[in-house]
């Protein structure tokens, strides 16, 4: 048994959508979470400053005496997870990968659309996974422009972001696209947005975040990493940025959950 938190790194607010999912799939666990903010987006910044801001933040989490680590952000996972594997041996590392391989297996149009960042797209990980998977199959890709900036600034509700999703998805749907990947932690806090635009074609929108949930929960049990049964948890949140962005990462986690309070 292992009662020291399972530690959970983003940008920014997004990879709270993998927060959510790991709280709910694994009650028992605490969680730390490390939101960057500070440099939040990463999506077109170079693949070596996203390496060195990942590893950053990784030494920061284990630092803080975390059991297991979450890259909960997909720009990261495809610019530095390999580095950071190879510098923590020790640590188990769960990165995001390109949801290609479900969309890929369940399309029945033979196309499948894929939104992520412009960074993530161009990543090794992305192209790996979209050869392997994707034999006959056409993946339609397109950068989420502005989707993470609306998220960081809580405008996923208004009709620029209806605007601004419908511009990035036009060019798949009208391929024939009825299965979309979110290759962004960011994106699915826009699902509501995603769902309006799709209503009433047979489109399914992939969030990778409850597959990274359970393979948190497989190397858990691999490692005997498990914290107690009567452990109870902790919810921490932490920054790069200020303590309004720390408060703003708080309140968003626990926005609609039934969850107490956390620190």
């Amino acid at each position: 048994m292992d009662n020291r938190p399972v530690g959970v790194y983003d940008s920014g607010l997004g990879g709270l959508t993998v927060w959510r999912e790991l709280r709910r799939a694994l009650p028992g666990e605490s969680l730390l979470y490390l939101g960057d903010g500070k440099n939040c987006p990463y999506g077109a910044r170079p693949r070596e400053e996203v390496r060195r801001l990942a590893c950053q933040a990784v030494d920061y989490l284990i630092a803080q005496g975390c059991k297991l680590v979450v890259v909960a952000c997909n720009t990261a996972t495809a610019a530095a997870i390999d580095f950071l594997r190879e510098r923590y041996p020790d640590i188990p590392l769960v990165g995001m990968e390109p949801a290609v391989k479900p969309a890929c297996l369940h399309t029945r149009s033979g196309v499948v659309g894929v939104l992520a960042t412009e960074r993530s797209l161009d990543g090794e990980l992305f192209r790996r996974t979209a050869a392997r998977y994707g034999r006959g199959i056409e993946v339609v890709t397109a950068p989420g422009k502005g989707f993470v900036e609306l998220v960081e600034s809580d405008r996923e509700a208004t009709p620029e972001a209806e605007e601004c999703v419908r511009r990035a998805m036009a060019g798949m749907l009208e391929r024939g696209a009825d299965q979309i990947v979110l290759g962004c932690t960011h994106y699915p806090f826009l699902m509501p947005v995603f769902e309006r635009i799709v209503a009433g074609r047979d489109v399914t929108i992939i969030d990778p975040s409850p597959a990274v949930a359970r393979r948190t929960a497989q190397l858990l049990d691999q490692y005997g990493l498990r914290a107690a049964p009567d452990h109870p948890p902790t919810y921490e949140f932490r920054t790069f940025a200020d303590e309004a962005y720390r408060e703003r990462l708080r309140a968003k986690a626990f926005a609609d959950a039934d969850t107490p309070a956390a620190r």
